[in-house]
């Protein structure tokens, strides 16, 4: 029986994906396998058990990946889970800016006891007149699962759209319309658009690279939307750029002391993934990642190791976490072969520094095996899958 935790609150319906090999734990040391939300785990102690996590959402900032990397925990996330939710939450942004919809709801609510207000809107609603987005160049840096969304949503709006992403997929090219103007240079994003949004990963890359320089490129009244990550914009840079008037307005799904009630920012409390449906789906496809791996091994969208896939496991199955570096696999199949075992089937996938080898053989995995596995220099683990635990 595998035992999963759950550090935040896990939507049913991907919980009742489990099968009857799995049972939740109080108990996380006991736990095999975890789910989460947004629970900081950067600081946690983990136990020999615990094989993975499973994180219900697309950002993994909140989980040690290099950690987890050195002690074969497999890190998994659920991109695309939740893009229609935030493509939405991308919409919704852009017409907030355009048009000064909350300034107008607000005055409405300061003028709600007033027995003139039908007369006094008529009035005053000049002072909240906006633009349309249709005919607007929108620019979207990252073309990923929300980026195509929010691209293809913005075509249908009338919209003339830009899209900058150096490591476009082919599943996400083939989704993209065609109409949608790629280009190679995110400098041509900062000069034509009027509209700029951003769905990128954080990475050391991409850490503030909304900054000084790139919103001296951009066009005067420029609306900037983040809701991707918090890091992505250095917003006292942004906040200047308001000020001088480059930047017309700045709509953030991250609440800080910097923006929160700055003229000219839109602040949204963490909304963009914030809807029932995103988060059944987060749920139901970390549910599916997590039993696949633990059942048989199997790694689909992990951050920290490669995808590697062997279907349903059928007979004893080793799985070897390890740097990625010469010689290993010829180094496991002689102990293999020197216990007098045959291997049925074995595949062996790499990403970054890190590898994985799946290694089906015919007979039962001993613990001297996997004791002579584990050895080998460059080993970070060794785990025989069993389906029926």
């Amino acid at each position: 029986m595998y035992k999963y935790k759950c550090l935040n609150p896990i939507a049913k319906i991907g919980l009742n994906n489990f099968n009857e090999n799995f049972t939740a734990t109080d108990n996380v040391d006991d736990a095999e396998g975890i789910l989460v939300r947004s629970a900081n785990m950067l600081d946690m102690e983990f136990s020999k058990n615990l094989l993975a996590i499973a994180r219900a959402g697309a950002g993994v900032n909140n989980i040690p990946l290099d950690r987890c990397a050195e002690q074969g925990i497999v890190v998994f996330n659920t991109p695309g889970a939740n893009a229609n939710g935030v493509k939405e939450m991308v919409i919704a942004a852009m017409l907030l800016a355009s048009r000064d919809i909350i300034g107008g709801v607000e005055w409405v609510k300061a003028n709600a006891g007033d027995p003139a207000i039908a007369a006094l809107t008529e009035k005053s609603k000049k002072k909240f007149a906006g633009s349309e987005i249709a005919g607007k160049k929108l620019g979207i840096i990252g073309l990923g699962a929300i980026g195509v969304r929010v691209a293809n949503a913005a075509r249908m709006l009338g919209m003339e759209v830009y899209g900058y992403d150096p490591y476009l997929s082919v599943d996400a090219a083939w989704s993209l319309s065609s109409d949608v103007k790629h280009v190679t240079n995110v400098d041509d994003i900062y000069s034509k658009c009027d509209i700029i949004t951003i769905h990128v990963p954080a990475l050391d890359s991409t850490k503030g690279m909304i900054n000084e320089a790139a919103i001296a490129k951009m066009k005067k009244g420029v609306i900037l939307m983040n809701l991707a990550r918090d890091i992505l914009c250095n917003e006292a840079d942004v906040l200047a750029g308001i000020n001088s008037g480059k930047i017309r307005k700045y709509v953030t799904d991250f609440p800080n002391t910097v923006t929160a009630g700055h003229d000219g920012c839109i602040v949204i409390p963490h909304l963009g993934a914030s809807t029932e449906e995103s988060e059944d789906n987060c749920a139901v496809k970390a549910v599916v990642e997590l039993q696949d791996y633990l059942e048989n091994g199997n790694i689909n969208n992990s951050v920290n190791f490669p995808k590697c896939d062997m279907g349903i496991c059928t007979k004893p199955r080793i799985a070897i976490f390890h740097k990625n570096v010469a010689n290993m696999i010829s180094q496991f199949t002689q102990q293999i072969g020197g216990a007098g075992y045959n291997i049925s089937d074995m595949t062996n996938k790499s990403k970054g520094d890190y590898a994985y080898t799946l290694i089906d053989l015919e007979d039962e995995v001993t613990d001297t095996l996997v004791e002579k596995i584990s050895s080998i220099e460059g080993v970070c683990r060794v785990r025989v899958v069993r389906k029926d635990v």
